[in-house]
């Protein structure tokens, strides 16, 4: 499975469009223009598809857990000294 198609799958999972899609990645600071997250969408034998690399992947992901849990608080998730 590729990344385009854990991205899509994710999409259709959590019904999201593309304008959701690109406020969650400007979350980690990662920013690509609809055109290009279009882009990642189409068929593999289409003129204009773009592979999906990781980093793309990974920081949507990132993005994902905040906006589904919210920012990390540090001083909650800190493990006390032994």
């Amino acid at each position: 499975m590729s990344n385009n198609d854990i991205l899509k799958k994710l999409r259709v999972a959590l019904q999201l469009r593309d304008d959701e899609i690109l406020r969650i990645l400007k979350l980690v600071n990662f920013e690509i223009s609809k055109g290009e997250l279009g882009a990642l969408f189409r068929n593999e034998d289409h003129p204009n598809f773009k592979k999906c690399g990781d980093q793309i992947l990974r920081n949507f992901l990132n993005g994902l857990v905040i906006h589904l849990r919210g920012p990390k608080d540090d001083k909650k998730d800190r493990l006390p000294n032994l």
